[in-house]
């Protein structure tokens, strides 16, 4: 074979094998995302919500492993907490508790915490939506994210898809698009994250209205 062309083969070859070393899959990808929350003991973010033309806002803090707590600015005084595989929801408008003891290996709990991405991946098949390359998270944005699509793996699951944001920089994320069986997409944006900050366990507990009604059971109520 000339020599010339051996050379030729042999740098392609060279170059192909680095490409491909570069290469990181979405699911790897995904597995380092949800190594890097393990590794935060704390964290607070604020958030937004949408689904089909309600929104709603507020702040939102975590402890591990296992506690989260959503306090909403819109609307006032609702409250959402996650203790103990305890979910309680408090509805400011009607002045209601809802309490429903929820499994561990529910894939339904909080997209952004560990146990949540690691239920995800566990259930989900996850794919870039575009490409491995960051993307703007809008079209005027100067802000990069990863885009990954998740796909359910079985029926069971509530969300058939789920769009994460992941913020290039700082590997948090930054919005979750999830699209139920029936309904409309729910949006959720977070920013202004705080990691690690000093955080009580008292926080997470619920000290509800007098004047509430309280439904346990709810999600399984008639």
């Amino acid at each position: 074979m000339n020599k010339k062309i051996l050379m030729a083969m042999t740098g392609i070859f060279i170059g192909a094998v680095a490409f491909a070393q570069n290469i990181t899959t979405a699911s790897s990808y995904f597995k380092t995302v949800s190594e890097y929350y393990s590794t935060l003991k704390t964290y607070e973010a604020e958030f937004e919500l949408n689904q089909d033309k309600t929104e709603m806002a507020g702040h939102l803090s975590f402890k591990a492993p296992d506690l989260l707590r959503l306090d909403f600015s819109n609307p006032q005084e609702q409250v959402f907490c996650y203790s103990s595989n305890m979910l309680t929801i408090y509805l400011s408008g009607p002045k209601v508790i809802l309490q429903q003891q929820i499994s561990s290996d529910s894939s339904g709990a909080s997209l952004a915490t560990p146990q949540g991405l690691n239920l995800l991946n566990r259930y989900y098949t996850v794919a870039y939506e575009n490409g491995q390359d960051p993307e703007p998270l809008d079209d005027d944005s100067d802000e990069m994210v990863y885009k990954l699509m998740l796909y359910k793996r079985s029926t069971a699951e509530a969300f058939k898809t789920i769009r994460l944001c992941i913020s290039a920089d700082s590997k948090l994320i930054r919005r979750v698009e999830a699209t139920p069986n029936a309904g409309e997409p729910i949006v959720m944006n977070f920013f202004d994250y705080k990691l690690n900050p000093e955080i009580t366990d008292q926080r997470f507990i619920y000290d509800a209205p007098s004047d509430a009604n309280n439904f346990s059971n709810f999600l399984f109520s008639e």
